[in-house]
């Protein structure tokens, strides 16, 4: 197996500078931004993004999820999947090359290396060279760092689970509970060791993504592919030579700066993150020698064998659709979201009770949880049965995040009733918006003899 897979073998990639190297710089400083600004940033008196695990809620700015909810969870995992299907389909490995996170963390600690040992050339006589103080120090320096960095993804990954603030103060004032001691040394020997010494291999073995890709990809994907029409045959020229053969001139340059130690000319490869470090190696030494740019290009299979390439293909059509299917119920679901939950359980002890006068009660215990912002005041109703509603309040105050619950009984007015079992809606109306409205289905027992009766009376 080529590249990084080779056993024995580590990869020294070079640095390489070019317009696809500035892009994915750009992408990096602004995911690593949004990643360690976020916990940070304030919204109505509390950190804007957290996912409160011990109180069980998840807020995102204006908006709160609760256990309850956790079909908006389910919905968008799904969204992202078949996001991941249509994207991958349509613009291969991306992803891989630009924004997954640990491309982008292997990324800054490959320059922190390159920044403390020098480029792929050092490295190498560094690893070769014997024991020095020289390299103990740099070695020592490099890990430093590595940890340092390490320790502040650990920090920022754990702050959105425990707020920022508290965090830090925890942390400055040495009263970390044992569950933050555990969760912050656990992600940085995990960052450390995965970006330290793991780097693509991640990548390439415990991640799915690379072994499924070959479902998803046709010959219309775009991927980074080297143009063997216009670079065979290889051979080395100068850059006033008039050369028949092909552009390529066997300089290596793209295998060097790959980080999975692969060549491209090769064709594709699964081991390829699509990082564009070839490309930009590739088009320096075109311009030097006087060639076109674009031996290794992003392009398909088709077009770089010549053809034509398509966007609009039948399996970029259907993941489409199921995409916009799930989105568009995504965003019915919050737009017609109402923050209020209402469950209602029936008294077990007590199926029914009979009133002097001859009217059935049956009783129940009403519970309303508040899922907004705000403190609001519900009015209890029913819906389907014809009887009077006896508790301690209604309409209730029920505070932000507050379960409200009581005991609560109903008294049939008359005893006309179907059957023995009636079922029928509880229904929690927001006083201040009607629309508000959060309803539960239970059932109205009576006794048999009971229903006969009123039967009997209906007949007579």
């Amino acid at each position: 197996m080529s590249g990084i897979m080779e056993q024995g073998v580590k990869i020294y990639a070079k640095s390489v500078r070019g317009r696809f190297r500035t892009i994915r710089w750009s992408i990096s400083a602004l995911l690593l931004g949004v990643f360690f600004a976020l916990p940070w940033i304030r919204f109505e008196g509390r950190q804007a993004v957290l996912f409160d695990i011990p109180e069980r809620k998840f807020y995102i700015f204006n908006l709160i999820i609760w256990p309850q909810e956790g079909y908006y969870l389910a919905i968008l995992l799904v969204f992202l999947a078949i996001s991941l299907f249509v994207f991958t389909a349509v613009a291969g490995r991306l992803w891989c090359g630009y924004a997954c996170p640990q491309t982008v963390f292997t990324d800054i600690f490959g320059s922190i290396e390159r920044l403390i040992e020098g480029d792929r050339r050092q490295r190498m006589e560094l690893d070769g060279s014997g024991l020095s103080a020289r390299k103990a120090i740099e070695k020592a320096a490099k890990h430093s760092i590595w940890i340092i960095f390490s320790f502040a993804t650990a920090f920022a990954f754990v702050a959105y689970f425990v707020p920022a603030r508290l965090l830090l103060q925890r942390l400055a004032t040495l009263t970390l509970t044992n569950a933050n001691v555990f969760w912050l040394a656990f992600f940085t020997v995990t960052t450390y060791v995965d970006c330290a010494f793991i780097k693509e291999l991640m990548c390439l073995v415990p991640c799915p993504y690379g072994r499924f890709q070959s479902a998803l990809f046709d010959q219309d994907t775009l991927i980074i592919g080297y143009d063997g029409n216009r670079g065979e045959p290889r051979g080395h020229i100068k850059k006033t030579e008039v050369k028949a053969a092909g552009d390529c001139i066997d300089c290596t340059l793209c295998v060097q700066v790959c980080p999975t130690g692969i060549d491209i000319r090769n064709g594709l490869q699964y081991e390829c993150i699509a990082c564009a470090q070839c490309i930009d190696a590739c088009n320096s030494v075109m311009r030097k020698v006087g060639r076109p740019e674009g031996l290794i290009r992003y392009g398909s299979l088709r077009s770089l064998g010549g053809g034509r390439a398509g966007v609009l293909r039948p399996r970029v059509v259907v993941y489409a659709a199921i995409l916009t299917a799930l989105f568009s119920m995504f965003a019915y679901k919050l737009a017609t979201r109402i923050p209020l939950d209402v469950e209602v359980l029936r008294d077990r002890a007590s199926l029914y009770q009979k009133t002097a006068d001859g009217r059935i009660t049956n009783l129940y215990v009403i519970k309303a949880m508040n899922m907004d912002r705000r403190d609001h005041r519900y009015v209890i109703k029913t819906k389907g049965i014809d009887a009077d509603i006896i508790t301690g309040a209604n309409p209730i105050s029920v505070r932000s995040g507050e379960v409200y619950q009581a005991p609560l009984a109903l008294i049939t007015r008359d005893g006309r009733l179907e059957g023995s079992v009636n079922r029928f809606d509880f229904i929690l109306e927001d006083m201040d918006d009607p629309r508000s409205v959060a309803r539960r289905q239970s059932t109205f027992l009576v006794p048999v003899d009971k229903v006969r009766v009123s039967r009997k009376d209906e007949r007579d």
